[in-house]
């Protein structure tokens, strides 16, 4: 062999080496990085796993706020401690053909049912609560009971979830450079500590938390206010790391996976670098005016005016817009990615130019729907049935019900997306479907809160005019709490 091709050969071959190395390096430091947890805290999944490159994909997204570690600068062990509750709590939904992302906002003081749950490590069993707030429900048995609450309410089936703490929003917004804000007027929260100036700002560190923590300096001084201003900075968030060019630059890639890992539980099928990247390599291209951010539609509850409870029909018509997973920015649109079944080659097809859209997840007209009239208005019956028929549910029935106040829908073992989908068409509000054994199918009792107005009117993704609050597109300047201003 010349001498120059064995030098040559040498170079080539230390440099592969040294490539090699550094991914393996870079593996192994992000792998022990991560810490895992169940997704699930006893409830049963009845959909397979998820090819995390090509299906339509779910994620949960919580912020905790324990006050365990580098978190005991915001408070005593005895606001928060363990598992913690959901400062933050947001659904990411992943379409199939990676073209669009919805991002569902849940209020914490959102007043919801937690099914019974089982704590994975401790194996100890906590029973079902009742119109207890969404962000205790992962205090007691982990996060797999946040997820299965989430499920519960929506009818969703989540595949992942992610949960961070106070210092991962510290260290990420530093090491993007700081996320600018707006604001419509200078104002001081001395909660938690954000002070700003009018106008556009940009914040990272300690002051990317207080904005992203504060409940008081945005108009109205309360969660929902918190929930915009959160939804704004993902909104800058995002545009900064594609204008910056960061998820085409390995090394910028490697800077934020390092903090981010760092600070991140995230659950069994998720916990791996490669799986990871894939999720990561599927927002790339996604056009930003495609990232919808949305609040779910909430009204002051009736037990306690300084907590939320769902605002009815349309929360209940968002759940079945999700389910059917429409495009929210543009809710006339054939949805485009297929349902998260784990069925990856339909979801694959789905996502090809000219494909067959993917099958729904089931037929309607083959669904069992009794309907027990216990409201009291004999004709109530048949304008049921007609709503239910105009909405695709053809195989119905009739049954004799003792009179009833409240009315729910019962249903039997594998048939909670049915039911699900035939409250959102009547109406009826998520939290009255209800499981029932010795129910075949799906039963609707009508009570006498159901005697007269035009049910669903056949449509399962009508959806409120504004239900959209931003796309990450849009830049927000957030109205400040006047109460706060400074100048």
């Amino acid at each position: 062999m010349p001498g120059w091709l064995k030098i040559g050969t040498a170079v080539v071959s230390v440099l592969l080496v040294g490539v090699l190395a550094l991914g393996a390096y870079w593996a192994i430091r992000l792998q022990g990085n991560l810490t895992k947890a169940s997704l699930s805290a006893g409830n049963n999944k009845t959909e397979g796993p998820v090819n995390d490159s090509t299906d339509r994909m779910q994620i949960l997204v919580l912020g905790s706020d324990t006050r365990d570690g580098k978190n005991s600068q915001y408070g005593g062990a005895s606001e928060s401690t363990g598992y913690g509750k959901s400062d933050v709590m947001m659904l990411m939904d992943i379409s199939a053909d990676n073209k669009r992302i919805n991002v569902i906002s849940f209020p914490r003081d959102l007043l919801v049912d937690i099914p019974k749950c089982t704590d994975q490590e401790s194996k100890r069993d906590f029973p079902a609560q009742k119109n207890v707030m969404i962000n205790a429900a992962m205090s007691e048995a982990g996060i797999g009971c946040a997820v299965d609450t989430v499920n519960k309410l929506t009818g969703l089936e989540i595949d992942h979830f992610m949960m961070a703490d106070f210092n991962s929003v510290k260290e990420l917004s530093n090491t993007v450079g700081g996320v600018e804000v707006c604001i419509s007027d200078a104002v001081f929260d001395p909660d938690s500590g954000l002070r700003l100036p009018k106008g556009t700002s940009k914040v990272e560190g300690e002051q990317a938390l207080a904005f992203l923590r504060t409940r008081h300096a945005f108009a109205g001084g309360g969660d929902l206010g918190r929930i915009k201003g959160q939804q704004g900075f993902l909104s800058s968030l995002v545009r900064k790391i594609k204008d910056d060019g960061t998820l085409g630059n390995p090394g910028r890639m490697l800077q934020i996976a390092d903090v981010v890992t760092r600070n991140l539980t995230i659950d069994d099928g998720m916990a791996s670098v490669p799986t990871l990247l894939s999720v990561g390599n599927r927002l790339k291209n996604i056009d930003v005016g495609k990232v919808a951010f949305v609040a779910v539609p909430t009204e002051p509850a009736v037990s306690d005016i300084n907590r939320l409870q769902l605002a009815e029909p349309a929360a209940s018509q968002l759940f079945a817009a999700m389910r059917k997973d429409v495009d929210l920015t543009d809710p006339a649109a054939t949805p485009g990615g297929a349902a998260s079944t784990g069925a990856s080659a339909s979801a694959s097809a789905s996502a090809e130019p000219g494909a067959t859209p993917a099958a729904p997840a089931y037929d309607e007209t083959l669904q069992p729907v009794a309907v027990a009239n216990g409201s009291g208005v004999p004709a109530r019956s048949q304008e049921i049935i007609t709503a239910l028929i105009t909405g695709g549910f053809s195989n119905t029935v009739q049954l004799a019900a003792k009179p009833v106040a409240t009315t729910a829908v019962y249903y039997g073992a594998e048939f909670a997306d049915v039911a699900a989908d035939v409250a959102a068409l009547l109406g009826i509000p998520a939290a009255q479907v209800r499981p029932a054994v010795g129910v075949v199918g799906v039963q609707v009792y009508l009570g006498s809160d159901l005697t007269g107005g035009t049910p669903g009117g056949g449509s399962q993704t009508a959806l409120p005019a504004d239900i959209v609050n931003q796309t990450a597109g849009d830049i927000v300047c957030q109205p400040a709490n006047p109460a706060l201003i400074t100048g």
